[in-house]
């Protein structure tokens, strides 16, 4: 009973970070279009990406940046919540670690898309990434632990 709801538990997790990297790629098209509609771009302009970067203020791209950033290290996050469901080893401490994760990226992500503040956004990263890491080893420990069938 405990493993079926700390699996649906992780599985929560893994749709709040789909969710998250989902908001964050809306939230990039409502900037890019209100400045394209608002400044009158000449959307012939907008044949490469990079043009973007040097028709629009800086803080238009933050979102941008962002959801970049959610096809980094989060793709880790999902790797090793799949293999932990699917080999059955979710317990209490990933899914408390699962959580801060996707609490700190959250967070993570509202600093860059709206203030960018560097280094309070680094500070968030830094921590989500420790708590990433904590998570693929505790992952890599408990399965090699685990009886070979």
């Amino acid at each position: 009973m405990l493993q079926e709801l700390l699996t649906t538990t992780l599985w929560l997790q893994v749709l709040a970070m789909i969710s998250l990297t989902f908001v964050v790629w809306v939230y990039m098209y409502i900037r890019r279009l209100s400045y394209i509609m608002t400044h009158h771009v000449d959307y012939a302009k907008l044949g490469k990406s990079s043009a973007l970067v040097e028709l629009m203020p800086e803080e238009v791209s933050y979102p941008s940046d962002n959801l970049k950033n959610l096809f980094e290290l989060p793709v880790l996050f999902y790797v090793i919540s799949v293999m932990a469901i699917q080999s059955g080893l979710v317990d209490e401490v990933l899914s408390i670690a699962a959580w801060a994760y996707v609490c700190l990226r959250g967070i993570h992500s509202l600093i860059h898309c709206t203030v960018n503040n560097v280094h309070l956004r680094f500070t968030f990263y830094i921590f989500s990434s420790l708590v990433l890491w904590f998570m693929v080893v505790h992952v890599a420990v408990v399965m090699l632990s685990a009886p070979l069938l």
